[in-house]
This record gives structure tokens, C-alpha cells and sequence, in this order.
């Protein structure tokens, strides 16, 4: 009877315990916006920084009013640049929230990409199959992706899927060359391949999900700097943020972050946002705050 009342004792225990972290990642993490800081060493010598602000996978919902408010203010920071790489509404009715959420951005030069739930709404899923399986399923409504693509390009930024485009930002030449959404086959970069002009100071590719045939591709045409989304940063982590997925085939020591791509002998800067928001459906996150990033690009160091 003891044995069985202190295994009774232990198991309310860790419900309790489960319950709540669950409350925790559902109602306190998904709010607790966050601000990071990377600079990355890709310009000429001599040349004056730029700053770039990636935003990624608001997931937005028109109930967010915290969140709204969060990206508004993101404008304070002006930012010379903005990259959007994608999955920014949850929900069609959130067209409009989003107009108010990137409103005070409007003018800054920017490129943007769409995710899958730009494209196709998001469904309830297994969430195991999250750890399982990278495989995406076109069997779920589709959004209002045209009226979504105006929104974006009335803030003055350029879609960029299968497309390249060149800014010049603080004096340095920068050619933006962009790929669709791996994650469902959207991608089709040899579009856009090719060597590197020798009037551009710096390419950067953009694209949603860093799949690693999509970075292979960027980094031997050498990109000095390759941005993407998607992963959430792993949303559900174990302490310390230590992934346990990237829903991708990205490695999970490069689920969020900057790091660097190598192929051969070619190697890129890799940054990826764990991103704003969550799916509906599994509207939590753990020891993983969503977040966006003033990205800085400095001088490459002799």
C-alpha cells in the first residue's frame, strides 16, 4: 500500500509538474518577446555598417494585441533594411491586423519570401509528428496570398522567390536573390543561379526553410550571407534552448541563430529566426521566446 500510495503521490506529482510547464509555454513563454543582436563580418573593408532587421513567422492571429504592438515598436529601432522570411498570418481575418502590425515600417527597403502558411492555412497535426516527419501536406484551405503579397509590397519591400534584385545600402552593393519554400517543394533556385557580378559587394540569399539543398545551392555561388525562418528555433526545448528538431534538415546546432554553411571549400554566414509566433494549434513555446533579430553587417576582419 505504501509503494503503491508513493507512486500514486509521484505521479500526481508530475502531472502537476507538466501541467505547469505547459501553462508556462502556452500562456507566459509565447508572449515574451525578445531582441537579438548579431553582427556579421561580410562587407568590403572600409565600408559603413548595415543594419538589418529580420522578422520571421509572426503566425499572426487577430487576438495578439501584444504582439502587434511588439513589431510596431520594432520600427524605433531603424533599421536600414528589412528581410521577412515568411509565414506571417495564421488566420485570413489577420490581413488587416498585420497592415497595423508592420504599418510603422512602411519605407524601409525590404525583401520578403512567403512560408507555407502563407499559401495554405494551418491544421490541427499529431504533435510527434512534428519530430518525425518533415513532409508537407497540401490537403488544408488555402489563404489569400495575393492580397497578402500587396500588403507586404505596399511597405515598400520586394518579393523576392526566384528573383534577384540588387539595393544599394549605406554604400555597399548588395544583390538579394531569393527561393520559395522548400519546405513544400516551392523552391526552384537554379532560376536564379549563377556566378556573382563583380560590381556587387555583398549577396545574400533569402529564402523560408533552410533546407540544405537550398544552402548548398546559395553558398556555392557564394553567398556571404543566407537567411531563413521556419524552424521555430525548435519552439519546444530542453533547458539551455537545446533543440530537438528543426523540421527541416538542418542539423539542430543550427536551428536558430548565425552560424556558417559550408560546402567544399565555399562557406556562407547561415542566420536563422526562431520567429515570432506558433501554429494555432500548438500555440506554445519552452525555453525558446520567439524572437527577431537587428542583424549587422560590418567589415569582413583581415
Amino acid at each position: 500500500m505504501k509503494i503503491a500510495r508513493a507512486a500514486a503521490l509521484c505521479a500526481a506529482s508530475i502531472g502537476t509538474v507538466g501541467l505547469g510547464c505547459l501553462t508556462y509555454a502556452a500562456t507566459v513563454e509565447v508572449e515574451r518577446f525578445t531582441l537579438r543582436h548579431v553582427t556579421v563580418p561580410v562587407l568590403p573593408s572600409d565600408h559603413d555598417p548595415v543594419r538589418i532587421l529580420h522578422i520571421s513567422d509572426l503566425h499572426l492571429l487577430t487576438t495578439q494585441a501584444k504582439k502587434i504592438a511588439w513589431v510596431q515598436a520594432l520600427a524605433d529601432l531603424k533599421p536600414d533594411f528589412v528581410v521577412n522570411t515568411g509565414d506571417n498570418i495564421a488566420q485570413p481575418e489577420a490581413l488587416n491586423a498585420l497592415v497595423q502590425a508592420l504599418r510603422p515600417l512602411s519605407g524601409t527597403p525590404g525583401v520578403f519570401v512567403f512560408g507555407s502558411n502563407d499559401v495554405y492555412g494551418p491544421r490541427p497535426l499529431n504533435p510527434l509528428a512534428y519530430f518525425t516527419a518533415h513532409t508537407f501536406s497540401h490537403a488544408r484551405a488555402t489563404m489569400p496570398t495575393p492580397a497578402l503579397r500587396l500588403v507586404l509590397e505596399k511597405c515598400g519591400w520586394t518579393f523576392v522567390e526566384q528573383v534577384t534584385t540588387t539595393f544599394e545600402l549605406n554604400g555597399s552593393v548588395i544583390e538579394v536573390r531569393g527561393c520559395g519554400d522548400a519546405h513544400m517543394d516551392a523552391d526552384d533556385y537554379p532560376r536564379v543561379e549563377g556566378p556573382l557580378s563583380p560590381d556587387v559587394d555583398l549577396l545574400m540569399g533569402v529564402t523560408h526553410a533552410p533546407y540544405q539543398r537550398v544552402l548548398d545551392a546559395m553558398t556555392m555561388d557564394g553567398a556571404g550571407l543566407i537567411m531563413a525562418g521556419h524552424t521555430h528555433g525548435g519552439q519546444v526545448c530542453l533547458p539551455g534552448g537545446r533543440a530537438l528538431t528543426t523540421n527541416c534538415d538542418l542539423p539542430v546546432s543550427q536551428v536558430k541563430g548565425l552560424s556558417t554553411h559550408r560546402v567544399d571549400d565555399h562557406e556562407s554566414f547561415l542566420h536563422v529566426s526562431a520567429g515570432l509566433g506558433t501554429s494555432p494549434y500548438a500555440p506554445y513555446r519552452f525555453f525558446c521566446p520567439p524572437e527577431a533579430t537587428v542583424v549587422t553587417l560590418v567589415a569582413r576582419q583581415n
